[in-house]
């Protein structure tokens, strides 16, 4: 039935699949179940959206953030009741922390059995109030279409986030007029004021600053590629250096002179550095979270800081700011940026700043040796950066040691070509995000850099990869360990390695295929680059298991409770800022 076509019989299911469809919707991921069939049953006559089947709720999740993550559009998830909406809170969770925008619907029992334990019953709206921004449960039919259009604007303005909407089956089912009033996805809201004044006191401290640092977070790339590009082109204006978050990274061109890398607890000395010794700081869509920040006391003693963020709830809960900007970060960059400029700016009095800097560049603290016979990881993420330039590719990860290094290693000089679980810091995200990006951007290359540990997570969704055609590759760093928790294991633990070994790990390469994969394995560095191009040049699913050095750390590394001029450059080995000395202890 056409959109102009009489709409007055079509039941809740049809209704709420018209209204996605106004919104924008063209792609759902999701899995069937009892509570939820009138749904699915809409779908099956329903042309304009495609349906993605995962394999497990919480791949739903991660592969609609994927989507969402590189488009700029609300990822849309669909699960039944009971174990199927509570598979989903990992990821809504997920979402949360980061920032995404996820409408998840969920079926629920008929409104006539809730609260009587029937079969596949749960409390969502109870269950997910944590992790939601916002939940509802729609009560009537005839609520169907605003409520699905109330969710979707919670999902998708301000600091977006994920919002569950719980459909009873009954809903599903009545039969309810459609409303004549149709909304408009694009239709745009009156733009709030600028705070001009802030902005301007903005201007003058940046311009009077000696050792400026710019900061930018994944609000950035959540506020799109043009408020990135006007971040770049006020970095580039002001002269001064520039360090992203992990969420943040591609927010920023990699490949620009003023980039020193990220900041963090595996953030590079420069980054690190740079913000301890900062007079001012510009913070631009991050929160000032403790990966980010270490010790709070320490953190950045001698700056002023500028705070740019929507969430006016992010300002000032961590760190106390000089100057706080509430507002989209695109509008305020460029009005800043406008301001700045009216300022006659030396750039030779940040010459200074940029010596020091480059003195803490010239320790290079993402160097490494790469070894004769084994494959460091270092070694496979630097060679993989080498096999992917110039390929505009889309890369995700799991949560580990590995990603970090292919956070300290991979290079991104656009936004939306780097996913992965920053807050929540979830095991199992990068195949369905993959997945979900790949669906989004066919003609790409997806890679996920996953870890023995994670990537069995979610391994059940290799079979969505390939019922759905996505020519995803893994790149598998397997070193038979919880990387990251044997390494605190040894540093922080006294190396008491308490059930972080992996034992009994599956022949990757006949998982891999049994799943409907190319897949090979790869475990000397004489044969690394040839294996990659081989994965990489497929042009179906292809799982490269990369057999890596057991027990490497991975450095730099500022220890949970130490300030960003603490930092470890080796197991024995600390950069301890002291006149700039190193320090081994």
């Amino acid at each position: 039935m056409s959109m102009s076509e009489n709409t007055e019989h079509r039941n809740g299911a049809q209704n709420l699949l018209d209204a996605l469809v106004e919104l924008g919707v063209d792609t759902i991921f999701g899995y069937p179940g009892g509570a939820v069939l009138p749904l699915y049953d809409a779908l099956h006559a329903e042309p304009r959206i495609r349906h993605v089947l995962v394999r497990h709720e919480q791949g739903a999740v991660h592969a609609a953030e994927g989507y969402a993550r590189t488009t700029g559009k609300v990822g849309v998830v669909l699960v039944t009741s009971g174990p199927g909406m509570a598979n989903t809170t990992s990821g809504l969770l997920d979402a949360l922390c980061d920032s995404i925008p996820i409408l998840c619907i969920s079926g629920q029992v008929a409104t006539t059995a809730i609260g009587t334990d029937a079969f596949q019953e749960c409390d969502a709206v109870g269950i997910s109030r944590p992790v939601t921004k916002w939940n509802a449960q729609i009560q009537h039919v005839d609520d169907v279409h605003d409520s699905v259009y109330q969710a979707y604007q919670q999902a998708s303005q301000g600091r977006p986030g994920p919002v569950l909407l719980d459909v009873p089956k009954d809903v599903q089912l009545s039969l309810g007029r459609a409303p004549e009033q149709r909304y408009v996805a694009s239709a745009a809201k009156a733009d709030a004021p600028l705070p001009m004044a802030a902005i301007e006191q903005a201007a003058a401290l940046i311009a009077d600053a000696k050792q400026p640092v710019f900061y930018g977070g994944g609000g950035l790339i959540n506020s799109g590629e043009q408020a990135c590009q006007r971040f770049t082109q006020l970095v580039k204006r002001s002269a001064a250096p520039c360090t992203l978050t992990l969420m943040g990274l591609g927010a920023f061109p990699a490949s620009e002179p003023q980039f020193i890398g990220m900041l963090g607890m595996h953030g590079t000395l420069e980054a690190n550095l740079a913000m301890h010794n900062a007079d001012v700081i510009v913070c631009v869509g991050a929160r000032f979270d403790d990966r980010i920040t270490g010790r709070i006391s320490d953190f950045a003693p001698h700056a002023k800081k500028i705070h740019i963020d929507i969430d006016p709830k992010s300002i000032g809960k961590v760190v106390e700011t000089q100057i706080s900007l509430v507002g989209d970060c695109g509008a305020i960059l460029g009005a800043l940026a406008e301001a700045l400029a009216r300022y006659t700016r030396d750039v030779e009095a940040l010459q200074p700043w940029w010596s020091l800097i480059q003195t803490w560049r010239e320790q290079d603290s993402l160097g490494y040796r790469p070894d004769a016979e084994r494959i460091l990881p270092q070694h496979l993420l630097d060679r993989l950066n080498h096999a992917l330039a110039d390929q505009d590719a889309i890369v995700s990860t799991d949560v580990g040691q590995h990603q970090m290094w292919a956070a300290q290693y991979l290079r991104f000089d656009r936004p939306m070509r780097w996913l992965t679980s920053g807050g929540a810091g979830t095991m199992g995200y990068g195949i369905p995000a993959a997945i979900g990006a790949q669906i989004a951007h066919p003609d790409k290359p997806v890679i996920c850099v996953s870890g023995d540990a994670s990537v069995l997570m979610n391994i059940q969704e290799l079979a969505t990869a390939t019922q759905h055609r996505t020519p995803i590759k893994v790149v598998l760093c397997n070193n038979g360990y919880m990387g990251m928790v044997r390494q605190w294991q040894e540093l922080i633990h006294g190396g008491r390695y308490s059930h972080s070994y992996n034992e009994s790990l599956p022949d990757f390469v006949a998982l891999a295929k049994a799943f409907g994969w190319q897949a090979a394995q790869v475990s000397h560095p004489d044969q690394l680059d040839a294996a990659l191009a081989e994965c990489l040049n497929s042009d179906a699913p292809y799982f490269l298991d990369v057999v890596v050095e057991a027990q490497e750390n991975c450095f730099p590394m500022i220890p949970a409770g130490r300030g960003h001029h603490e930092i470890m450059l080796a197991a024995s080995k600390w950069y301890l800022e002291d006149d700039a000395v190193l320090s081994d202890s």
